[in-house]
C-alpha cells in the first residue's frame, strides 16, 4: 500500500490505493468558504484526479464540514476581476465532482450550510453523522446560491420542498436530510469517515469503466440545465453581493458568531 500527503493553505489531500481523501482545513472558521479556501479545494480535486483517483472523500477539519461562505471575510468587489474568479472557482467545484471521471462521497459534520451543502450536493454519496445541521441561509444573508444548487436541488427533492429549504433558510438536521433523501447514510458521531471508507472500498471493488458509464447516464440528461441555473447564479451572486440588504445581514449574522 502507498500513499502520498499534499498540503495547501487550507485543503489537505491524501491519496492511497485509488482514493483521495481532501479535508476543508480552515477550523478556526468552520472551514467557511473564503476565496482562497475554495481555490484550494479545486487545486486539490484537479490533482486528486490527475492522479488517477477512482474515489474522492471530501471531508472537514474540526468542528465541521462547511459553515457557508465566510460572512467576515473582505467582501470581493462585485463584477471585478476576484469576485467573477471566485464564483467560476465555486461552481467549477460543481463540474469536478459531478464529471464521470471520479466518484465523490461527502462526509459531513457539525454544519453543512450554504457553500457547505452545496459541496456537499455535489457529490455523488454524502455521509452524515448525528447532529449535523444542514441549511441554505443565502437568501437570509442577503445572498444568491451558487453551484447549480438551484436547478439539482430541486431535481433531488422536488421544486416545492426546495423552494421552502431554499426561500426560508431554515436549518434542519441529519435525519430530516436522510429522510427528504439528500444524504444516503446517516451514523453515530465519529464514524463518517469509517462509513465513507467502507462505502469507497465497495467502489472500488466494481469495474472502473462501467462505473464512469453509468454515471455519466445520469449526467449527460442534466448537464445543460444546470450550466443554465449556474449562469443564472453568477448574475444574481453579483447583484446580491452589492446589495444594502447583504451588508446589513452580514452585520447581524457575524455578530451571532457565524
Amino acid at each position: 500500500m502507498t500513499g502520498t500527503t499534499a498540503q495547501r493553505e487550507f485543503v489537505t489531500l491524501t491519496q492511497q490505493d485509488g482514493i483521495a481523501v481532501l479535508r476543508l482545513n480552515r477550523p478556526d472558521r468552520l472551514n467557511a468558504a473564503s476565496p482562497e479556501l475554495v481555490a484550494d479545494f479545486k487545486a486539490a480535486l484537479d490533482r486528486a484526479i490527475g492522479d488517477a483517483a477512482v474515489v474522492v472523500i471530501v471531508t472537514g477539519e474540526g468542528r465541521a464540514f462547511c459553515a457557508g461562505h465566510d460572512l467576515k471575510a473582505d467582501t470581493l468587489t462585485p463584477e471585478s476581476p476576484e469576485a467573477l474568479s471566485h464564483l467560476h472557482n465555486v461552481q467549477n467545484i460543481t463540474r469536478v465532482l459531478r464529471s464521470a471521471s471520479v466518484i465523490s462521497i461527502a462526509a459531513v459534520h457539525g454544519y453543512a450550510l450554504g457553500a457547505g451543502i452545496e459541496f456537499a450536493l455535489s457529490c455523488d454519496f454524502i455521509v452524515a453523522e448525528e447532529g449535523t445541521m444542514f441549511g441554505f441561509p443565502e437568501v437570509s444573508v442577503g445572498l444568491s446560491v451558487t453551484g447549480g444548487i438551484s436547478y439539482l436541488l430541486p431535481q433531488a427533492i422536488g421544486l416545492p420542498r426546495a423552494k421552502e429549504l431554499i426561500l426560508l433558510g431554515e436549518n434542519f438536521g441529519a435525519e430530516r436530510a436522510l429522510e427528504l433523501g439528500l444524504v444516503n447514510r446517516v451514523t453515530p458521531p465519529g464514524e463518517r469517515l469509517m462509513v465513507a471508507h467502507d462505502l469507497a472500498q465497495r467502489i472500488l471493488a466494481l469495474p472502473h469503466h462501467a462505473l464512469a458509464l453509468a454515471k455519466e447516464s445520469f449526467e449527460v440528461a442534466v448537464r445543460s440545465q444546470v450550466e443554465s441555473a449556474m449562469a443564472v447564479e453568477i448574475s444574481n451572486a453579483l447583484l446580491t453581493g452589492d446589495s444594502t440588504d447583504a451588508d446589513m445581514a452580514k452585520v447581524v449574522f457575524a455578530g451571532k458568531g457565524q
